[in-house]
């Protein structure tokens, strides 16, 4: 976990998201979720959270939402590769950067991350574990709907920025 003082090593890349945090990005910094220095970014708007935990839920939910996608290719490949990449790229926690989302909007980084922790995030897991439950339908309905914004980001093992060493 990023401390003040030290940037873990090694660091590896799950995907990057276009324009937003994406569903599956704050189901996997939904458990043991923790405000933590930025590794690339000033202010403290880093978060933290327990990675099996939340590759786990992520997991389920692509299960759940597949279920009522039975037959397109498109999501079965996107599943594919981002439970393919999660797997590769297992650590003990994943690090969610805010820095970029944040930045667009006027609101301050520090306030962002704090809602993100407190609000978005757990309302996104509560979601997401009522719908695995088979208790909220209408929710995973529009999660299916739209289901490229939320799963489609960019897997790499690249990251864009670098660690002095």
């Amino acid at each position: 976990m990023p401390t003040g003082d030290d940037i873990p090593k090694p660091i590896r890349c799950i995907s990057e998201h276009n324009w937003g945090i994406p569903l599956a990005h704050k189901l996997m910094a939904g458990y043991g979720t923790t405000i933590v220095p930025s590794m690339i970014w000033s202010p403290r708007i880093g978060i933290a959270a327990d990675y099996d935990r939340g590759a786990a839920l992520l997991r389920d939910l692509l299960h759940a939402v597949g279920q009522g996608l039975k037959g397109d290719d498109e999501f079965a490949t996107c599943v594919e590769k981002t439970t393919g990449h999660l797997e590769r790229q297992r650590a003990g926690y994943f690090i969610l950067e805010t820095g970029e989302m944040i930045s667009i909007t006027d609101e301050d980084p520090v306030e962002g991350v704090q809602r993100l922790v407190s609000a978005e995030i757990p309302a996104a897991v509560a979601q997401a574990e009522a719908a695995i439950a088979g208790e909220n339908d209408d929710w995973l309905a529009s999660v299916r709907a739209d289901w490229e914004e939320h799963f489609g980001s960019f897997y790499s093992s690249a990251l864009y920025y670098s660690f002095p060493e």
